[in-house]
């Protein structure tokens, strides 16, 4: 059995990957997305969390969450 905030987040990485929600793309805020998935505003927290530890997203207080940035595969971005 699948926890719901995994369910969730698996979810939102499948728009992310998709490019349903592009790079720099915002998600919408909790409540919307606890509305779109039918779950507590915990279990999109939760879900959230999962993703920006993985470093799909990022979260900017008072602005939003939005998908991060791929990383870069060109060495001179890297400062090298």
């Amino acid at each position: 059995m699948e926890y719901e905030w995994a369910r969730v987040a698996r979810e939102i990485e499948r728009r992310i990957t998709s490019g349903e929600i592009p790079p720099g793309g915002r998600l919408e805020n909790e409540r919307e997305l606890a509305d779109v998935y039918s779950v507590s505003a915990g279990t999109v927290r939760r879900a959230v969390r999962d993703l920006r530890e993985r470093g799909l997203v990022v979260t900017l207080p008072a602005k939003g969450t939005y998908v991060a940035e791929p990383p870069s595969s060109d060495p001179a971005a890297d400062g090298v």
